[in-house]
């Protein structure tokens, strides 16, 4: 492999925020751009995704998980992105120094321009989210069932019990029950569904598998195999009730309880963090406090649709190549966004008002609590009124948005903060 030691962007992580940002960076006149993964080949999670609704923002198509990937490294290998896979990305400097170790490279020193983080998410385990209990084979997070389902034809199970109501976990729900397995119920500990409606539609009632709310596993119950989960209805403070509980037999509990962005790496190069969210502090070019350092994807947040994560690694490898060719001025005014009533955070944390003589800002967000009726999503400066949208609903487990028109300059320019309410 013809590895240099220098480059215009490394590109961390090639999922699809890491795969639209090599692109983008390559179309917007960056030379070297090197895109590197510890995984065997490029794609990420989408190479177990074999189910479909991908790709109906960016390609007007509904596709599956490994389509979508592939129509992206297509591009990447077309404009000339460089692939360094099966390789570990140890360390990253403050001045953008890129430590790497693989079996074809060995333990090398990179030097880049500019960095863009796109390392993705990791689901919670047993341990985070502390079920008592033994400790027998077959607690699995959704997402290694699907792997093992998906891509090594291997079945985790045979009687499933899924805790969390992910949009991994229902799509499993569906799967494991395609391929022949019994799905007693989905149990969710919050009185709201924490995934997309129509996961719940096309993967749980079509199926006819029960989902069951204010409800979690509060014992595993097995010596060497899972042989039961005790289950309980929680409390207002989501703590079990002891006389609710009840034993259901199964082999296999498997966990969809959410995700935390992968962010050992940006944590460790000194990039401030959003301790909500786990995320990278970012302005409205995705870039980080540190100047030509860039995150992209579920790093920031955790995102709904594939669509948007492609979208923000698009700006963010934009984003880098702007810096390089010194477009980017670190001394610009920058805006704090506040997340307001009912909204539990705002990403962008910062935006740049002089962004918008360019372009509109899009605004990402997600609300506390469900509100199942008619909505206004508002966007003030103080008591000043920016913008505002209106929305059938408002559901947590859907990401809320809202663009900042151009025309909103002025405003915007003279503030020190705007607030997003959702009423």
């Amino acid at each position: 492999m013809n590895l240099r030691s220098e480059y215009d962007v490394i590109v961390i992580g090639a999922g699809p925020a890491g795969l639209a940002a090599a692109i983008a960076a390559r179309q917007n006149g960056c030379d070297q751009v090197l895109l590197i993964d510890r995984d065997v080949e490029p794609g990420g999670i989408l190479q177990q995704c074999v189910h479909n609704g991908f790709g109906l923002e960016t390609f007007k198509e509904d596709l599956p998980g490994p389509s979508y990937a592939q129509r992206f490294i297509n591009r990447a290998i077309d404009c000339g992105v460089q692939f360094l896979m099966d390789t570990m990305v140890l360390a990253v400097s403050r001045d953008k120094q890129v430590t790497v170790s693989g079996a074809l490279v060995g333990i090398r020193t990179l030097q880049a321009k500019a960095v863009i983080f796109s390392m993705g998410c990791r689901e919670r385990s047993r341990a985070q989210i502390r079920i008592p209990g033994t400790r027998p084979a077959g607690v699995y997070t959704a997402g290694t069932a699907q792997r093992w389902v998906n891509i090594d034809g291997m079945m985790p199970g045979n009687r499933f019990i899924i805790l969390g109501s992910g949009d991994i976990g229902m799509i499993m729900a569906r799967r494991l029950t395609l391929e022949g397995a019994q799905v007693e119920r989905v149990v969710e500990i919050m009185p709201y569904l924490s995934g997309l409606s129509r996961n719940l539609v096309q993967c749980l009632q079509d199926f006819e598998i029960p989902l069951f709310l204010n409800q979690t596993v509060s014992r595993i119950i097995g010596k060497k195999r899972v042989e039961a989960v005790e289950i309980s209805a929680v409390d207002e403070k989501r703590l079990p009730i002891p006389s609710s509980a009840e034993i259901i037999p199964c082999d296999t509990l498997l966990l969809s309880v959410g995700l935390i962005p992968e962010n050992e790496l940006t944590r460790r190069a000194g990039i401030e963090m959003d301790e909500r969210i786990g995320g990278a502090v970012v302005d409205d070019t995705f870039s980080t406090g540190i100047p030509g350092m860039f995150v992209a994807g579920n790093v920031v947040h955790v995102y709904d649709l594939v669509d948007y994560v492609s979208q923000a690694g698009e700006k963010a490898g934009s984003s880098a190549a702007d810096y390089i060719r010194g477009k980017t001025s670190y001394s610009e005014k920058k805006v704090k966004t506040t997340a307001g009533k009912n909204v539990r955070y705002v990403v962008p944390q910062l935006i740049r008002p002089e962004s918008l003589k360019e372009t509109s800002i899009l605004l990402q967000m997600r609300v506390v609590a469900p509100l199942e009726h008619r909505v206004e999503l508002i966007v003030r400066d103080g008591e000043k009124e920016i913008t505002r949208k209106r929305l059938p609903y408002a559901r947590p487990g859907e990401m809320v948005s809202v663009s900042l028109p151009q025309s909103a300059y002025d405003v915007v320019q003279q503030a020190d903060e705007i607030t997003v309410e959702i009423l």
